[in-house]
């Protein structure tokens, strides 16, 4: 037998893998030109040639022991490449000491979580947040404290995340550019946030750390500015990864980085490079280290994701719906047209659409799709959402554009 918690984990899986699931096998059935699949944010892209030059170079290359072992940690001259970054977009010092290479964002967060939380410690999420959030502060047995942002704006409620404090907080995650929403966090916000984190921390004798989840930090459009966290949250953890950005989600390389004023920093940096090895992980892959630093400043085809997300926003507006534009990231999340937003998705499915629930990411009504699919996929899916739409009576809206 299994553990009785696994066990009912297979229960509560996350929503966005039981479609993309449903998706195949859709696909297996009708062809896959017949199935239009918005539920999994898996880039379409290819690597861009500065990824793609850095690995031929580093395979083809004479460095020995390129694959073997190395310090915890990571290599030290990608650590440097990675803080010289983070320190030129926020203007504060990091040390390269300071940033630790993981397996992606998700393993930095589960490093983080380890170190930080014992049995009962609280860590505050927004919702909509991203699903798997909630795993990870369950695996080191915290508890997520769930706070709603506003469901227009999609911004953080401030004074609803001041009155979820206590002194078991330990941290808050933030996500910006943010998934399923797309919404960026202004300064404004964010400095809000921030004293209101160190007046509760003043007041139970603790400290709050941010935790930072930023794999969509460069994926923003029409003028968006993402501010950089280190600039704004002295007890800040930035956690992040190339998946997005360099469209390399398979290779699983990220890194977690520790504010160098941070209240813990010498043992928050202990703690993550020893969960590092005591998870499992060892390192991050070596060959993926040396690649990501030698392409610091590369970044996927934005033109081609902005017309991909007009093109699905203006779908969607003109089949009826109601979606807000995103600032970044590679989602939109709209207005279920009935309240049931499981109900929805599976009369989507009757048509062949595949999307992910908004109760899966904490904010039922809501539903959420990805863009970064083959353009043909969103032009062909256009009487699909029309259909739909003329199901629930929405007006469709004719804009002349296709």
């Amino acid at each position: 037998m299994i553990s009785k918690k696994m066990a009912d984990s297979f229960k509560n899986s996350s929503l966005i893998r039981k479609m993309f699931e449903e998706g195949e096998r859709l696909k297996a059935i009708h062809g896959d030109a017949n199935v239009y699949d918005f539920s999994l944010g898996n880039p379409d892209q290819e690597p861009p040639r500065e990824v793609l030059d850095a690995l031929k170079e580093a395979v083809n290359g004479d460095a020995q022991g390129l694959h073997r072992y190395m310090n915890n940690a990571g290599y030290p001259q990608v650590r440097a490449t990675v803080a010289a970054k983070l320190s030129r977009q926020s203007g504060v010092a990091v040390p390269p000491a300071n940033v630790v290479m993981t397996v992606g964002a998700a393993g930095a967060m589960n490093c983080v979580f380890k170190t930080l939380l014992d049995p009962g410690d609280e860590v505050v999420v927004l919702a909509p947040y991203f699903v798997d959030y909630l795993n990870y502060v369950d695996n080191y047995g915290g508890r997520p404290v769930v706070v709603p942002c506003d469901r227009e704006t999609f911004q953080p409620d401030v004074p609803g995340i001041a009155a979820a404090l206590t002194p078991r907080t330990k941290a808050i995650i933030l996500n910006s550019p943010n998934n399923p929403t797309g919404a960026v966090y202004p300064e404004s916000v964010l400095r809000a946030l921030d004293a209101v984190l160190l007046e509760a921390g003043a007041r139970f004798g603790t400290t709050i750390h941010v935790v930072s989840d930023e794999p969509y930090s460069e994926i923003v459009f029409d003028g968006a500015v993402v501010p950089a966290s280190f600039s704004i949250f002295r007890n800040g953890i930035v956690c992040s990864s190339w998946s997005k950005s360099l469209a390399l989600p398979g290779e699983r390389i990220g890194f977690v980085a520790v504010h160098p004023q941070d209240a813990d920093a010498d043992l928050l940096l202990k703690g993550i490079v020893y969960s590092t090895r005591v998870l499992g992980f060892i390192n991050a892959p070596a060959l993926f280290q040396t690649v990501v630093a030698r392409a610091i400043d590369a970044r996927v085809d934005m033109e081609s994701y902005i017309d991909r997300m007009d093109l699905l926003h203006r779908v969607l507006v003109e089949s009826g719906f109601t979606c807000r534009k995103p600032q970044g990231a590679l989602y939109l999340f709209a207005k279920s047209p009935e309240p049931d937003d499981l109900a929805f998705a599976e009369k989507a499915k009757a048509h062949r659409i595949l999307v992910v629930p908004g109760v899966g990411f904490g904010s039922p009504g809501f539903f959420r799709l990805t863009f970064c699919v083959d353009r043909r996929t969103i032009e062909s899916s256009r009487a699909a959402w029309e259909a739909l739409g003329a199901e629930y009576g929405l007006a469709a809206v004719r804009s002349g554009k296709r």
